[in-house]
């Protein structure tokens, strides 16, 4: 799937901002998240650290739980920026995976910067998914 430039800049800008408001006061790896939505719409969503770090959410993962709460199920493209251009942790390629493997995924540098161009499928190959539940 191809993604316009300008929707793409526009994802870039709204994880670059987003991640400002991350709480990671242990880790100090701010991450911010831009989902695109099949319909257009954009969702943001930060890391939330917690003390407890098996609580701890990750930006993509709140991105998409913040879409799906307003009834989308189809996606089209996320942002994920960091300091470095951090690749998504396996929990979220997991939970990307679940709406589409063909999901674009830019991962961006606190500059800018697109360090990777992927998809799901690229990032999580042979994942499990709901055909794997399918009874026999």
């Amino acid at each position: 799937m191809s993604i316009q430039a300008q929707t793409k800049q526009q994802l870039i800008e709204r994880a670059l901002n987003i991640r400002e408001r991350a709480y990671a006061p242990y880790s100090q790896y701010n991450v911010g998240a831009a989902l695109l939505t099949e319909s257009g719409e954009i969702f943001d969503g930060v890391n939330v650290e917690n003390a407890v770090y098996s609580m701890t959410i990750c930006a993509e993962r709140n991105a998409v739980f913040q879409a799906v709460a307003h009834g989308h199920r189809s996606f089209q493209a996320i942002a994920v920026a960091t300091d470095n251009g951090g690749s998504p942790c396996g929990s979220c390629r997991q939970v990307l995976s679940e709406f589409g493997p063909e999901i674009v995924v830019f991962t961006i540098s606190s500059d800018g910067e697109i360090v990777l161009e992927t998809t799901v499928r690229e990032l999580l190959p042979d994942a499990f998914g709901p055909q794997d539940l399918a009874s026999t």
